[in-house]
């Protein structure tokens, strides 16, 4: 559990995150550098899911190594699939990462969302919805292991 008081924001337990993978967590389907690592360190204090429709089918075997549970979604609203599976770990202690426009509902049902700017760019939706922009997914984990960067960049 990661604890942390936002003056302006408020008092928060977060107990998961949900990150899309392409896009986020990876680049044509490759998990980028040094992500691994940083998730299973991330996993000694929270949940860590992986949600995501694998467009190029390699997300099971470049997770197998990282201590999450991979979510692959079936065709179809995708948006909503990720709005409700956040909603079923309990969204206000729940923090979701994601770049593309079937990411906007996860980032906004969240109590942090965080859209991350990688290769492929992030949709405008998603960035409109999100509480904290990044430009990279390192930048983004790293928020979550040293808290008070998100004291600094949420307060108000």
């Amino acid at each position: 559990m990661v604890k942390i008081d936002i003056p302006g924001f408020g008092k928060m337990a977060l107990s998961d995150v949900v990150l899309d993978y392409n896009g986020t967590l990876a680049v044509d389907g490759t998990l980028l550098p040094g992500v691994a690592e940083k998730l299973n360190v991330l996993a000694g204090q929270v949940g860590v899911h992986v949600i995501t429709a694998d467009t190029f089918g390699k997300a099971a075997p470049n997770l197998a190594d990282v201590n999450c549970t991979l979510h692959i979604l079936s065709p179809g609203n995708q948006a909503d699939a990720k709005q409700a599976y956040v909603k079923s770990l309990d969204a206000e202690h729940t923090v979701a990462i994601g770049n593309g426009r079937n990411d906007q509902l996860m980032l906004q049902t969240a109590i942090i969302g965080i859209a991350v700017l990688l290769n492929e760019g992030v949709s405008i939706e998603s960035a409109q919805h999100a509480n904290i922009l990044v430009r990279d997914i390192l930048d983004a984990l790293d928020l979550l292991l040293h808290p008070l960067r998100l004291k600094a960049t949420l307060r108000s």
